[in-house]
């Protein structure tokens, strides 16, 4: 049975990243709002989609914590596989991803991720936790549980599903507006943004592979023998 510290835990997380998914739509005037956002606020900014997929995560391992108390079960197969299926492929290494890439990039050149203007719309408390405290939250979740991962080739697929589909809604914003996402692809050529996109999912491999090490280390001794098949 899930004890009692991780159901709260993923509680607290959940209702953190429900309000960050709330409040910063909020955040600002209307002006600043219709500059930031035009486009589709969830689907234009990967920090953005990351906190609502940290928010998917948590909600789904909290109705896991929920069900396996009510049941007294160690396992709700659907739910439970669904969970460790999304973390592992999705939740650690876009989380991962978002604050090396931000922090790299914001202690290089600020201009090309996070404009200085941008500090009169968003409180540095608001940066820190849309940047920041995504990785210590992932962190503590590996720390706390052990998640069955796939096969490398299924996961590392599953990945490359996820940034296409991002890189493609990039690229389509582009086309659409006219505008890069992001200043820095405006300061690329064409090699260079596709050269920075290969690299990007490199980076994401390679995090999904650490956190694929990390699970084991913490947990390979005590997982099942049905969790240590590849």
């Amino acid at each position: 049975m899930t004890k009692t510290s991780t159901c709260i835990y993923h509680f607290l997380v959940l209702n953190w990243y429900i309000f960050l998914n709330y409040y910063i739509p909020q955040h600002g005037t209307d002006h600043e709002r219709s500059q930031l956002f035009q486009g589709g606020i969830q689907s234009k900014y990967l920090t953005l989609l990351n906190l609502l997929l940290q928010a998917i995560f948590f909600g789904v391992a909290c109705l896991d914590d929920v069900l396996k108390r009510i049941q007294g079960r160690k396992d709700i197969k659907f739910i439970t596989a669904f969970r460790d299926l999304l973390f592992t492929t999705l939740a650690f290494p876009l989380s991962t991803f978002v604050f090396l890439a931000f922090w790299s990039l914001f202690f290089y050149d600020r201009n090309l991720v996070y404009p200085k203007a941008l500090d009169n719309i968003f409180p540095v408390w608001l940066n820190h936790a849309m940047h920041t405290c995504i990785l210590p939250f992932s962190l503590v979740e590996v720390i706390l549980r052990p998640h069955h991962y796939p096969t490398k080739s299924t996961g590392l697929i599953l990945l490359a599903a996820g940034v296409f589909s991002y890189i493609t809604r990039v690229i389509w914003l582009h086309f659409q507006t006219g505008t890069w996402v992001y200043p820095l692809f405006a300061t690329l050529s064409p090699l260079g943004i596709a050269a920075f996109f290969s690299l990007s999912y490199i980076l994401s491999a390679s995090i999904y592979l650490l956190g694929e090490k990390l699970n084991y280390w913490k947990w390979g001794g005590m997982m099942q023998p049905w969790m240590k098949k590849k």
